[in-house]
């Protein structure tokens, strides 16, 4: 039984999400808010496998309660609810130690999937919408005159990437594609152990804090476009 929160500042929104999630016979909602701050109290006194989280929030907004679960409650994992117009906070989210991210208008199931994945220890980006996220950041970046520094650190990116083997290039594609361990396992024929090692070597070379952020990397700099 995956144990959740639903964090929503839209009374109709969090019900409406606790109403459905309730008929799934693996995950159990064991609390709402209607804000970071609200989840954090909650989610420090029920101890929950996963939050739900709504971005944008009056008070303690998704990212700041990003931010304070995973540095007080590193084992509860958070996954974001936003909407595409959000690019920004998706990433300062995902930086913070979300798992990863759904679109509002997303069917149940898929928000069931994803929550299924992340609890497993998979990464959820939607392969459509983060390509879009990524080109909306890089556009935000240029005009507020950080293209230089993009520039950089995607030479700096291709440095590290070099220093990578072929499997770990492999098994980092896979973490951008949002896989668990043993889902990469399955897909290259080696142990979950193997695999283990291998993301973090991956997040060793790359100066990453998580295999989050190494699937974020991948993303950001085109790996999940590799095959071998």
């Amino acid at each position: 039984m995956i144990r959740v929160i639903v964090v929503d500042d839209q009374k109709l929104m969090r019900d409406g999400l606790k109403t459905i999630l309730s008929l799934e016979e693996h995950l159990e909602v064991v609390g709402t808010a209607a804000d970071g701050a609200q989840a954090l109290e909650l989610a420090k006194e029920s101890k929950p496998d996963l939050v739900l989280m709504d971005i944008r929030m009056p008070g303690v907004d998704g990212v700041e309660g990003t931010r304070l679960i995973r540095q007080q409650l590193p084992d509860t994992k958070v996954l974001m609810l936003t909407t595409f117009n959000d690019s920004e906070l998706i990433f300062q989210a995902l930086e913070e130690g979300a798992s990863g991210y759904l679109l509002k208008d997303m069917p149940t199931e898929v928000i069931v999937q994803a929550i299924m994945t992340v609890s497993a220890g998979g990464v959820v980006l939607p392969p459509d919408s983060t390509a879009q996220v990524v080109a909306e950041m890089k556009r935000i970046r240029e005009r507020s005159g950080q293209e230089p520094v993009e520039r950089e650190a995607s030479a700096e990116a291709l440095r590290q990437v070099r220093e990578l083997t072929e499997r770990e290039l492999e098994v980092l594609n896979r973490l951008g594609l949002g896989m668990n361990n043993k889902e990469i396992a399955e897909s290259l024929v080696i142990t979950e152990g193997t695999v283990k090692n291998h993301v973090s070597n991956i997040i060793a070379k790359l100066c990453l804090r998580d295999r989050t952020q190494a699937a974020i990397f991948a993303v950001r700099h085109g790996i999940t476009a590799y095959h071998s």
